[in-house]
């Protein structure tokens, strides 16, 4: 069992499951703006569920390294499969790239 911690909320999830897929089971509002309906759904391709990430998860997809420029060292939840203990923090942005953080 893991803990991914979100300001003040923790949630439990089991070791391996997707942090984009935890997060919207927990009513967790990872999109910002128009990309709450406009994104990929869960595929990689558009960038818009960037979070940073301290603790222990899966390496970088393809997906994300290719992205690494952009990512300003976040990581896409959509991507990201969690190890044990994290924290998520969410930037503002459609992309999620922005310097304040949003409260999750």
């Amino acid at each position: 069992m893991a803990t991914i911690k979100l300001g003040q909320r923790i949630i439990f999830c089991a070791e391996g499951e997707n942090l984009r897929r935890v997060l919207l089971d927990n009513q967790i509002a990872l999109y910002n703006g128009p990309s709450k309906v406009i994104n990929c759904l869960g595929l990689g391709t558009c960038g818009t569920c960037a979070v940073a990430i301290t603790g222990l998860v899966s390496e970088p997809t393809f997906q994300e390294k290719v992205r690494a420029p952009l990512l300003k060292g976040r990581r896409l939840a959509c991507q990201v499969q969690v190890i044990a203990d994290i924290t998520v923090t969410k930037y503002d942005g459609i992309w999620g790239l922005g310097q304040n953080i949003m409260p999750l």
